[in-house]
């Protein structure tokens, strides 16, 4: 019933772990696997070992929402292979969530991401702390950066797309013009909170990117106007705390879904969630989630009257 295909991925189960939430650790994916994940998305990883911003890079400024500029720390591709290269293989779906100052950066961490077993690659174009933002404003830039990775690797290609843009229909179309496989809708949201005591912003850096249940609304609204035009796959991401914020996804015309801040709460969160999916479909007499998807498109909106 929970079964769901994005590209060349079979997953058993549509949920599926964001980047930046437990995604260094192959034993804690492995944790979130059987918890009732399908696919597991690792932290984005660049050429090089990156320590990120100080603390306090990330906050809880009210219940289930953060703030956060952990300036995308990282291993480096060298480390991360490493760790993986110690297993005899990758034995679930692995997708690697990848960064790079160049196409050249992202073609070469993309291909030993493939060599590796990554059962896929998710371009990280769009942190809102990052410079790596300045590509997902763009739609020519994604367009070029797309391309290349497709005449270069042949696993699927998901690109995170950046709710910071005048255009996020524009963007996610010229990705898909390009050879994505499917895009990623939303990251974080840019964001700041300043400390009236203090006088300056909560975090170290500064601004930082807002994630969890206050940008639900936003990530279902931008996943409503990219099923419109686009035939690729979309997996809606923010905010997902219990099975309605999945459906509500599903709805909007997600394939799938991705969990990242709910995850404070602990992994079980998934189990839980995995399970209540299951019910509510066997209640309502369906025999798979997506006969769920875009269903929300076929409400008419009211015409304004003429008077």
């Amino acid at each position: 019933m929970l079964n769901i295909k994005i590209s060349k991925l079979t997953l058993q189960s549509p949920l599926i772990l964001a980047s930046g939430i437990l995604g260094v650790s192959f034993h804690t994916m492995k944790r979130v696997m059987k918890a009732g994940a399908g696919a597991v998305t690792s932290k984005s990883i660049g050429p090089q070992p990156r320590k990120g911003y100080k603390n306090p890079s990330i906050v809880e400024i009210s219940p289930g929402t953060f703030i956060n500029s952990v300036g995308l720390a990282n291993p480096g591709i060298e480390q991360f292979c490493e760790e993986i290269q110690t297993l005899e293989k990758i034995d679930f779906p692995l997708i690697a969530s990848i960064f790079g100052d160049t196409e050249d950066t992202y073609c070469q961490i993309a291909t030993k991401m493939e060599e590796l077993g990554c059962a896929a690659v998710e371009l990280n174009i769009s942190c809102p702390h990052a410079e790596v933002s300045s590509i997902g404003i763009r739609a020519d830039l994604t367009y070029s950066l797309v391309k290349a990775l497709r005449g270069d690797i042949s696993i699927p290609i998901f690109v995170k797309l950046n709710p910071n843009v005048t255009d996020i229909v524009d963007i996610a179309l010229a990705a898909e013009k390009a050879g994505a496989d499917a895009v990623v809708a939303i990251n974080t949201v840019a964001a700041m909170q300043i400390d009236i005591n203090t006088k300056r912003p909560v975090l170290s850096h500064g601004s930082g990117g807002l994630s969890g249940k206050a940008i639900h609304p936003i990530a279902i609204k931008k996943v409503y106007d990219l099923y419109k035009v686009l035939k690729i796959p979309i997996i809606g991401c923010g905010g997902i705390f219990d099975y309605k914020d999945v459906l509500e996804f599903f709805l909007a015309g997600a394939s799938s879904v991705q969990i990242g801040t709910a995850l404070s709460q602990g992994i079980d969160i998934i189990t839980k969630i995995r399970n209540d999916l299951l019910i509510y479909l066997k209640e309502n007499n369906y025999t798979s989630i997506t006969e769920l998807k875009g269903l929300a498109h076929e409400y008419q909106t009211q015409e304004v009257p003429d008077y």
